[in-house]
């Protein structure tokens, strides 16, 4: 199978288990498309869920349209974005009608309460596998893993930004500077 069509299919799942949004999908993302086709690394992988968040967009898609670019050039991008967005748009067409059907029901009302607690959950193991991959490398108990300028910055800056309620661009500007003359 074409490489382009893998790249498809992967999206296609993925755009399937991101109904709702796409932070709660991360860790499936992460899943297909570092851990099980190796496509990129997970630092990589970290640097474009972070220029996703930065870019307008639905995240998913964003993240579809990197990685497809990364994988297979422009037709690789076409496949994945194509591939995450084509289930979601059917499935809000179904779910609309299903809705309009059974507006009234305490039953689904309860069960979307349900899947918001879910959502929820995956949510925070996001934020926190991100907050670990930039402070840490994903090693908590070793200090040696620990990228001490990075949780300095994360510090101070969280610290500023709660003191003076500095625009979040402004944070944003301020990290990239300290980033480049750091990490250069």
């Amino acid at each position: 199978m074409s490489e382009i069509w893998v790249v498809f299919f992967t999206f296609l799942k993925i755009g399937m288990m991101s109904f709702g949004g796409g932070y709660a999908v991360i860790p499936f993302i992460q899943s297909q498309i570092v851990s099980q086709n190796g496509w990129i690394n997970e630092t990589v992988f970290t640097d474009i869920i972070t220029i996703s968040q930065m870019t307008p967009g639905p995240l998913a898609v964003n993240t579809s349209t990197f990685v497809g670019l990364q994988v297979s050039g422009f037709f690789g991008a076409l496949a994945a974005t194509i591939g995450c967005v084509l289930c979601g748009t059917l499935l809000s067409l179904g779910l609309y009608r299903f809705m309009k059907a059974h507006q009234s029901s305490v039953y689904v009302m309860e069960v979307l309460n349900a899947l918001k607690s879910a959502s929820l959950g995956l949510i925070i193991s996001v934020a926190g596998t991100i907050v670990l991959s930039a402070l840490c490398d994903g090693e908590v108990f070793n200090q040696s893993a620990w990228k001490l300028p990075a949780l300095t910055m994360f510090v101070l800056l969280l610290a500023a930004l709660r003191k003076w309620k500095l625009h979040p661009i402004l944070v944003m500007g301020i990290s990239g500077v300290i980033g480049l003359l750091v990490y250069q």
